[in-house]
């Protein structure tokens, strides 16, 4: 069984061990969803926050997993493992035993208590402070990050609750990833799981930040890694423990079969999509897009979001990058500039908002709408790593029309990767191959867009569910199935070879268009005009 926590809801599938084959799935929505403006007793939230609320991630064990096993028709007894990942870098205060702060009845009203999802931005401060700080005392673990570490990840969270409600911290027992806490609720033993711990928590060749360092960034924050943060570290398709008679009861499974160790979506996806040799990258897209990559060379690569030894497959270097927004994009502007007479000729059509927009723009030769658009509504997560960012669209005119501006941002999330991939390559990191997975793997203009802007052939995941099946294959492992991940991915993975290939009339005239993408990127990114950081802070004033 593999149980993928995403962003607005978990997914549960059960998958036969012998090849891969995926039996039957079942979602279940997140009632709380994503509480971005407001907690549920009303308290206002300010801009740049993402919440969730823990006891949304026990219902899915309650609901999607009994409900998979039965659309299945297996019996429970037959299910030897059950394997999770989650979103990252999410994460949450909880007393000694896991119980979550926002359960306490005197903090159901104070915003720091509750998770925050890996898309809460509102650490920023912190993480400047961090990267400066850091910079400044030739911290060993930053070049790891690419020379910056993200207001996503776990020491810039936990010091934005330090210094903006110390009550809330000082009663935080443990500060732990929403990973680990759904495998402590299921086997009753806390681990923390090797690919947050490196790729969220800073933790390179078996050492956390320093108590010196934690100090100067605040004095009440030297002793955050030993009192809240620092316990075993379990290894990825590792064992945790074994299924609590009380989990047995929400989900239908036997107790004591076996609990994997945590794992992060992305990084869980890749052995799923068959991608176990070095230089074989994997594209995650979805909401926001997570690049991952094993490699046998160790680089710096600029802006990415961790190397780590074994973060993906053990005995290579895996890396992390990303894009902090992608289908958000896409799903923002359907959402808020759709006009009624399009979404109406969808509906005729029988076609979703961007299924009609998708088949607007495909008829359109690259560059004909005249746009070019920066991808950073929900910031730049890789190369610039700075959330404070924000979106651009320029080009436009009366003529201009929806699917123009849809098929432009289509394209700046293709630049944004490409972006990626360059830096990687200029970093000596070589990028051999491009693997596609996620959800908008069903766009195939996209796709398209994407194997043209890269120049490179793409393959597309064998699986609508990469996550949940990556999660069941290291549940394999854990169970014995499998001597290792790379044997269960052989069996059990899915991957189409060259689905899309570049076609190279496309990919010459994007390679203008993206080389127009990179001035505007270093304009506003690297410093030479801050208008998005001056009016996002005039936005702060005037919320205030």
């Amino acid at each position: 069984m593999g149980v993928d926590f995403g962003t607005l809801s978990g997914r549960a599938v059960v998958v036969r061990v012998r090849d891969g084959a995926e039996l039957a799935s079942a979602e279940h929505v997140y009632p709380h969803a994503v509480l971005d403006r407001e907690l549920p007793d009303g308290t206002r939230l300010p801009i740049d926050w993402a919440l969730q609320v823990p006891s949304d991630y026990v219902d899915v064990l309650r609901n999607a997993v009994p409900e998979a096993l039965a659309r299945a028709g297996v019996r429970s007894g037959q299910v030897i493992g059950i394997g999770t990942d989650f979103t990252a870098c999410t994460v949450l205060p909880t007393l000694s035993d896991g119980t979550p702060l926002c359960e306490l009845p005197e903090y159901t009203g104070r915003p720091h208590a509750y998770v925050k999802l890996w898309r809460h931005h509102a650490a920023q401060g912190q993480a400047d402070r961090i990267n400066a700080l850091a910079a400044e005392m030739k911290e060993p673990w930053l070049e790891r990050y690419g020379g910056k570490i993200s207001s996503e990840w776990e020491f810039a969270k936990a010091l934005q609750v330090l210094e903006e409600d110390p009550e809330v911290y000082r009663r935080t027992e443990r500060w732990l990833e929403a990973a680990d806490w759904i495998v402590w609720r299921l086997c009753g033993t806390y681990v923390r799981n090797a690919c947050t711990a490196g790729y969220k928590g800073q933790y390179q060749d078996g050492r956390y930040p320093s108590p010196e360092y934690l100090a100067a960034l605040h004095p009440d924050f030297a002793g955050f890694v030993a009192d809240k943060l620092d316990h075993p570290i379990g290894q990825l398709g590792a064992a945790a423990g074994a299924l609590t008679a009380e989990a047995a009861a929400w989900t239908g499974l036997p107790e004591g079969i076996t609990v994997c160790v945590g794992n992060v979506d992305a990084h869980v996806t890749a052995p799923a999509a068959v991608a176990v040799e070095p230089g074989q990258m994997v594209a995650i897209m979805g909401t926001s897009t997570c690049h991952v990559m094993s490699s046998d060379q160790q680089g710096v690569v600029p802006g990415m979001c961790g190397v780590v030894d074994g973060g993906i497959l053990p005995g290579l270097w895996g890396y992390e990058a990303g894009q902090s927004g992608v289908g958000d994009i896409f799903g923002w502007f359907v959402r808020t500039g759709l006009p009624a007479e399009y979404a109406e000729r969808a509906a005729a059509a029988g076609q979703t908002p961007h299924e009609y927009l998708t088949a607007l723009a495909a008829g359109q030769k690259v560059g004909e709408h005249g746009l070019l658009a920066l991808d950073w509504h929900s910031g730049n997560r890789s190369v610039l790593v700075d959330h404070d960012l924000s979106g651009l669209l320029i080009g436009q005119t009366l003529s201009t029309r929806p699917e123009d501006i849809y098929r432009a941002l289509l394209e700046a999330t293709a630049f944004g990767t490409r972006t990626i991939i360059d830096a990687f390559e200029s970093a000596a990191v070589p990028v051999r191959e491009l693997i596609i997975a996620g959800g908008l793997t069903r766009n195939a203009l996209l796709m398209q867009i994407y194997a043209d802007v890269t120049r490179r052939p793409l393959s597309i995941i064998g699986s609508t569910q990469g996550p949940a099946l990556g999660a069941a294959m290291h549940a394999a492992v854990a169970a014995g199935a499998y001597p290792d991940i790379r044997a269960a991915a052989h069996a059990m993975g899915k991957v189409h070879r060259r689905a899309y290939l570049p076609d190279p009339q496309r990919a010459a005239s994007y390679e203008r268009l993206y080389s127009e993408y990179r001035v505007l990127h270093d304009y506003f990114g690297r410093g030479t005009n801050d208008v998005m950081h001056r009016l996002r802070h005039i936005r702060a004033e005037a919320s205030a």
